[in-house]
């Protein structure tokens, strides 16, 4: 089963063995039709509008915050609200967000390379080094790692669920997972 989170922020839990957690909030979701426990579900996220998003609302009679529409493994049977009851206590699942984009960055920043002294002329401070050789195989091996685009990426980490708030939505997750707070994931019960 597979549920559309926001990512809220992180906590920590008040207990005599006090550990992280990560708040996040399953959005409003809407099963509009199920075909063999796959099913296309509309989500409230923003204010985007168009005449394809129109005509879908007007297709599954849905109202105009139900403005997003993905296709879910589900265990709803048919069509209205998502059924939320497998998100409870200690279920482990696995959540799949975009990590925080860091842009180009150099091979300290990426790759944590040590760089060399900052002072006395040795003009080796942040930069990449040696990169190849001369002879033999003459050219530079792939999966080098050298500076380039860090972050931005989809990443898919395995939780626990701590508890869950069916008023609310509310998620509390143990430990910590990748994006930046509003980014949206996805919320895979581990089978």
């Amino acid at each position: 089963m597979e549920f559309i989170i926001e990512k809220i922020g992180m906590s920590r839990t008040v207990t005599t063995n006090s550990s992280a957690v990560t708040l996040c909030k399953v959005l409003d979701q809407k099963v509009c039709e199920v075909n063999e426990n796959v099913a296309t579900v509309a989500y409230t996220f923003g204010k985007t509008t168009n005449k394809a998003i129109q005509g879908q609302q007007k297709k599954y009679n849905l109202s105009k915050e139900f403005n997003r529409f993905v296709t879910l493994d589900v265990a709803n049977t048919e069509a209205g609200d998502i059924d939320t009851s497998a998100l409870v206590e200690g279920v482990k699942v696995k959540l799949s967000l975009e990590s925080k984009g860091r842009g180009f960055s150099g091979v300290i920043k990426r790759w944590n390379f040590a760089g060399g002294p900052g002072s006395h002329g040795s003009r080796f401070h942040r930069t990449t080094g040696s990169i190849g050789n001369a002879e033999f195989p003459g050219r530079v091996m792939k999966n080098k790692k050298m500076p380039g685009q860090y972050g931005n990426k989809k990443i898919t980490v395995k939780n626990e669920i701590l508890s869950f708030d069916a008023q609310t939505g509310i998620v509390v997750l143990k430990g910590s997972i990748p994006g930046s707070n509003g980014s949206l994931g996805k919320l895979r019960i581990s089978k």
